[in-house]
């Protein structure tokens, strides 16, 4: 591990100026992404400043009916919280599938929206990896790809985003409220994370010493027609070969709002508008899922090991789809697939 020097910020304004005064500096909270890359010298910030102390560990009621969570709130707090249990379930849902009880009782909110990918390509420093070396290639490529993207790649990185808790955030719609140098500004989830294009190593929209201080969800929780689904190679503490968050609003048998979002088939959370205004008006029926799926997966290319990913993600949608008609979400104690 490099050396590196360490404060604990008391104010967001002292954060942000810590982090606006050194270009290698870094936010740390639970670090359980951030300090395993700094064990695997992936990482090397030269000056870490601990933000938990910050006054960002509550969740609110917002003025017209959502929810603000603050980014210091930890995963276990937001997963039990009878707020987001009642009124947002797949958010609940989404977390429990993610890591294990531990970690999630260390996570942070804003910690899990800046994990990086699981790549085992970037985590080996022996290797050539443009996410981490930009320039250097892309080992993935050509090489043993069964876990990465099947959406959105480009010829830089097929790299995936591993988080479950964003893959809900997408289809929610929820917001990032984030301040820097230039003050407070509000992103979208869907326009938080990136695509790799040519700059893989780029992850996020965040400017640079830009910190998250909470996200924000809309009025809106679709918490009769849900469900979080996450086929994945193990049950217990595994990322996501393909996840699909899937919320439903209904009327006598018939959709009228579609919110789609897969996890672990790209470099970001992935949704696709015209497959969720597809379902709308739609009732409730395979066929009219198969076609919604088709929509979703209509850009997808396998990369030679993964090429599984695209039937399997295709089945995943429509099982979630029927799931969340029906209004029974799939279980994240008994994982078994309903």
């Amino acid at each position: 591990m490099t050396p590196f020097t360490y404060m604990q910020a008391r104010t967001v304004e002292e954060a942000v100026r810590a982090a606006a005064s050194d270009n290698e500096a870094r936010y740390i909270a639970g670090g359980t992404n951030l300090l395993d890359l700094m064990k695997e010298n992936v990482e090397r910030p030269s000056h870490l400043i601990d933000v938990t102390h910050l006054p960002l560990k509550t969740i609110a009621d917002t003025p017209d009916g959502g929810l603000r969570i603050g980014a210091l709130t930890t995963n276990s707090q937001v997963q039990y919280d009878d707020r987001v249990r009642q009124r947002y379930p797949l958010l609940a849902s989404a977390i429990a599938a993610g890591a294990s009880p531990q970690l999630r009782n260390a996570a942070s909110t804003g910690g899990n929206l800046l994990q990086r990918t699981r790549c085992f390509y970037f985590y080996d420093t022996g290797v050539a990896c443009n996410k981490r070396v930009p320039g250097s290639g892309c080992s993935a490529i050509g090489g043993k790809n069964r876990a990465h993207a099947i959406l959105g790649a480009s010829d830089h990185c097929i790299a995936t985003h591993p988080s479950d808790m964003c893959v809900a955030l997408a289809a929610l719609d929820a917001t990032v409220q984030v301040t820097g140098r230039e003050g407070n500004r509000t992103i979208a989830v869907a326009d938080f994370h990136r695509l790799p294009q040519a700059q893989p190593h780029i992850d996020t929209t965040l400017l640079p010493g830009e910190l998250i201080t909470a996200v924000v969800l809309p009025a809106e929780g679709f918490a009769a027609h849900y469900s979080y689904l996450k086929l994945r190679d193990r049950l217990s503490y595994a990322f996501a070969l393909v996840s699909v968050a899937a919320a439903l609003r209904m009327k006598e048998g018939t959709i009228t709002e579609a919110r789609l979002a897969l996890g672990g088939v790209a470099h970001k959370p992935w949704r696709n508008l015209s497959a969720e205004k597809f379902l709308n008006g739609k009732k409730s029926d395979r066929t009219v899922f198969t076609q919604a799926a088709d929509l979703l997966l209509s850009e997808a290319q396998g990369q030679g090991d993964n090429d599984f990913k695209i039937p399997l993600a295709r089945r995943a949608i429509v099982r979630a789809l029927e799931q969340a008609a029906a209004g029974t979400p799939q279980s994240q104690i008994n994982k078994r697939i309903t």
